[in-house]
């Protein structure tokens, strides 16, 4: 972060991090703390501190979108964007035009923060926002999304943050020469592996989005035949779920699609990557976990599913937590609770060729449900339906994202 309020930071979080090290009687590996996963997560809680201390005075947000034709994919997701509070907090402020080292032009960001705008105007005097101009700006960049065709929410929530964070990354682009040489982890700790990757992934790619959305994933494989056991290590933005398999008259629980997503699974020969040490495919098996928790966590309930001829949708029941949804099971070994709490749902209604999108989203006075132009209050026994499809959640410790 640019400005002497960023080398403050820096020089508080360090001596924090000293303290604490002292206190619980660790070792330090590397003379270097700034290196540390502790450092980077409270560095990046400094920040945000720091970046909040500029208060906004918002409207209500409950102001309806106009949809212009077969874009009721954007609205739900927009507004389900607009109240994550750390996205809305840091579009309204034009934070980004500061933050940024991107050469790209942030037109698409200047869109969204002036729809975000319309959004928590305090005036309120427009019942209904108009979103052509961020859409037809948006479409120039993923001409995908161009037409009038129904389009999926999820794949446009994905789109869009990555072409956001794009234009914002606070890393300048280099080019790369060559192929890069492969770090040997073998002799490390997992967590020192974790952090090593992370650090790498932010030389290049470091950005609000980054900062809210972004988690990381670690694959587990262990080989049947010489049982050695590898890992690695992918960044994430969302968490796609299945859902188990029910009549349509069941109903499964948030928790059975998590132990899905997260059970271990036999590959075979086929299908499994090469061992590193027998140096060929044999059978192993792989397992995922979260190994790095983001702030806002996207849960995508995957309804959808296409075979040879056809897509077909899934209308099964999923019932979820609106508080303490408790992710640290599927994190790393005895990392403990890491609670969060639902803030917004988009919806799916119909049927996969006649489908309708719409939000649920909470701010400080309740729930509202949001269905493009109409914004009405809903209580939250209503919000568990089975046209659930994209969750957002928020950590419960955090406080960059409700009012």
């Amino acid at each position: 972060m640019p400005g002497a309020s960023g080398v403050n930071a820096e020089g508080s979080c360090e001596a924090l991090c000293r303290t604490l090290v002292s206190q619980k009687g660790l070792q330090r590996e590397t003379a270097d703390i700034s290196h540390s996963v502790l450092y980077t997560s409270l560095m990046g809680l400094l920040l945000v501190t720091d970046n909040e201390k500029e208060r906004l005075t918002v409207g209500s947000g409950r102001v309806g979108l106009k949809n212009i034709g077969n874009t009721c994919f954007l609205n739900a997701v927009v507004q389900c964007l607009s109240h994550t509070r750390g996205l809305r907090d840091y579009s309204l402020l034009k934070s980004y035009r500061d933050d940024k080292f991107s050469k790209e032009e942030a037109k698409l960001m200047e869109a969204f923060s002036q729809v975000l705008s319309g959004l928590w105007d305090t005036n309120e005097g427009d019942t209904v926002v108009n979103p052509r101009q961020f859409y037809n700006i948006f479409k120039e960049a993923v001409p995908y999304f161009s037409g009038y065709s129904q389009q999926d929410a999820q794949e446009f929530l994905r789109f869009l943050l990555d072409k956001l964070h794009t234009e914002i990354n606070r890393r300048p682009y280099v080019r790369r020469t060559g192929k890069e040489p492969e770090q040997n982890f073998a002799r490390f700790r997992i967590s020192e592996e974790v952090a090593a990757m992370w650090k790498k992934h932010l030389e290049r790619d470091d950005s609000r989005i980054v900062d809210l959305f972004s988690g990381q994933l670690r694959s587990s494989l262990h080989c049947s035949v010489c049982s050695h056991s590898s890992n690695t290590f992918d960044v994430f933005c969302d968490l796609s779920l299945p859902i188990p398999k029910r009549s349509s008259a069941g109903q499964v629980t948030l928790r059975e699609c998590l132990e899905l997503f997260s059970q271990e699974e036999k590959l075979d020969k086929d299908n499994s990557p090469m061992c590193e040490r027998c140096n060929r495919h044999t059978e192993c098996t792989k397992r995922l976990s979260i190994q790095r928790f983001p702030q806002v966590i996207v849960i995508h309930l995957n309804r959808f599913t296409t075979s040879r001829w056809s897509i077909s949708k899934s209308t099964v029941y999923v019932s979820f937590p609106l508080t303490n949804l408790d992710l640290g099971r599927y994190g790393p070994v005895d990392c403990g609770p890491v609670l969060y709490d639902l803030y917004a749902i988009c919806n799916h209604a119909g049927t996969v060729n006649m489908g309708h999108y719409t939000a649920c989203c909470s701010d400080e006075n309740g729930w509202c449900f949001y269905n493009d132009c109409s914004v009405t209050p809903v209580s939250e026994n209503q919000l568990q339906t089975n046209q659930a499809y994209v969750l957002f959640y928020q950590r419960s410790n955090s406080t960059t994202i409700r009012k």
